[in-house]
């Protein structure tokens, strides 16, 4: 099947590595293993940081003008494909070039990862949330990327085009890092928090980290944290130096070798909407430490494959952690149940059948609608 691609949010090359990038990836090379053509219809990026009638009025003109010309190139070279799919759409980044696309060529469309705020209704995003709105109305198949974003999804989005597509991972780089059986855990265990360090919502998870760790000073453990940014001098003055090692960005083979070495991932996931290191650290054998934020939970299993706790709660998380010091064993639990977990739900083979059960519906749910107009 011919597949034409946008994401809106950041496109697939854009400089900034993040997981909405990596996942955005994945996706394309998801649907490639199973002989799918994707095409980037578009390198366009709908999102803005802030927002107001006049600033997305003007994404939405030069979103359009990029759908007439990506039209026009498609009608010159006789290419149709046969889905336009789009990848991560909100009120911060509407897709007005997939509707169009689809209207124009009578394609089904498609939406993985889609999330709506009704609070955001009303003032400066309101435009950016109608516009976003009228793409789900729109779609033949939405996706949620976790359960908690069903319920708002489904006051707009008839139930027959929703679903929850989990998110997946290329997961051989990290199982290979830990193929040879791992020493158990013992103390001081090797903790592990991986994340970029910019202010906002990382910033806030390592101040949170940071604080549940203080808690616990007085029982040994150590802290390697992987990440960087422009907030890296503020994040190093959070830690103890002496328990505490900074290693920077790191490429995939080098982030794989690293959590073959540690004994289990902390990370408060502020605000993740699922957090793809969780899924990275799973899959190397190790058990996650985390906070219970959107779809942490989908992913991580509490009580079997790591421990939550409620968002930004540092005593909670604090608790959560001293139970695994005070047990190293509770590590290896925790950490081979995750290793099979990723491997039972969340491979690159289970993510490209979910995704090819998503637009065999789109395809169906076109063709139903298309019928019902026509007769």
């Amino acid at each position: 099947m011919k597949i034409a691609f946008t994401a809106p949010m950041k496109p697939l090359d854009h400089p900034v590595p993040s997981g909405d990038r990596t996942m955005g990836r994945l996706i394309v090379r998801a649907l490639e293993s199973l002989g799918h053509e994707v095409t980037v219809a578009s390198r366009f990026r709908a999102w803005r940081k802030d927002g107001s009638d006049t600033i997305q009025q003007q994404v939405r003109d030069n979103a359009l003008a990029e759908a007439e010309r990506v039209a026009s190139d498609w009608e010159q070279t006789g290419y149709r494909p046969d889905l336009f799919l789009t990848y991560h759409l909100y009120h911060k980044a509407p897709d007005w070039i997939g509707p169009a696309l689809a209207d124009r060529f009578d394609l089904p469309y498609a939406i993985v990862e889609a999330s709506r705020a009704p609070k955001r209704q009303t003032g400066d995003w309101a435009f950016g949330f109608a516009a976003a709105d009228a793409a789900l109305k729109r779609a033949d198949a939405v996706a949620a990327i976790h359960n908690a974003d069903l319920e708002c999804l489904a006051a707009i989005v008839p139930h027959r085009n929703l679903s929850v597509l989990l998110p997946f991972l290329d997961a051989a780089p990290f199982l290979a890092a830990s193929a040879d059986a791992k020493p158990l855990a013992a103390a001081p265990l090797k903790l592990m928090a991986v994340g970029m360090m910019r202010d906002g919502d990382k910033q806030r998870s390592y101040e949170v980290l940071a604080a549940a760790l203080n808690e616990l000073r007085d029982t040994p453990w150590h802290l390697t944290i992987i990440g960087d940014g422009p907030m890296r001098a503020q994040v190093e003055a959070l830690f103890p130096p002496d328990r505490t090692t900074f290693l920077g960005a790191l490429e995939q083979d080098a982030l794989a070798a690293q959590y073959a070495r540690h004994d289990l991932l902390v990370w408060p996931a502020i605000r993740e909407a699922f957090g793809l290191v969780l899924l990275e650290a799973q899959a190397a054998g190790l058990g996650v430490i985390a906070g219970d934020t959107f779809g942490v939970p989908d992913i991580v299993l509490d009580g079997e494959t790591g421990l939550l706790s409620p968002e930004g709660d540092v005593g909670a998380l604090a608790a959560n952690l001293g139970k695994v010091l005070g047990t190293p064993s509770l590590a290896d639990e925790l950490g081979a149940a995750a290793r099979e977990h990723i491997l039972n739900v969340h491979t690159l083979e289970a993510g490209a059948a979910r995704l090819n059960a998503l637009i065999e519906k789109a395809k169906r749910n076109h063709l139903t609608a298309r019928t019902s107009d026509t007769a």
